[in-house]
């Protein structure tokens, strides 16, 4: 898959189940909290696909953190 942000999503998706984790939610939970399929969830973390900002938002409020969190990119 070949998109122009590809690293960026591929951050984004690396931190959402890093909060998911820390949170001690499955998949399945967060997805659930979300309102979206466990087969979304996992395509957004394993950068397999774009993901809206509502998406986000939502993760963000689920997850209790700053959505700036989700997009604190670590080098």
């Amino acid at each position: 898959m070949k998109r122009k942000h590809y690293e960026e999503y591929r951050k984004l998706g690396l931190n959402i189940a890093y909060y998911r984790k820390e949170r001690g939610l499955s998949q399945i939970q967060l997805a659930d909290e979300v309102d979206i399929s466990r087969t979304h969830m996992s395509r957004i973390e394993n950068n397999d696909c774009a993901v809206s900002l509502d998406v986000i938002f939502s993760i963000a409020k689920a997850l209790d953190v700053p959505v700036v969190k989700l997009f604190d990119f670590r080098e």
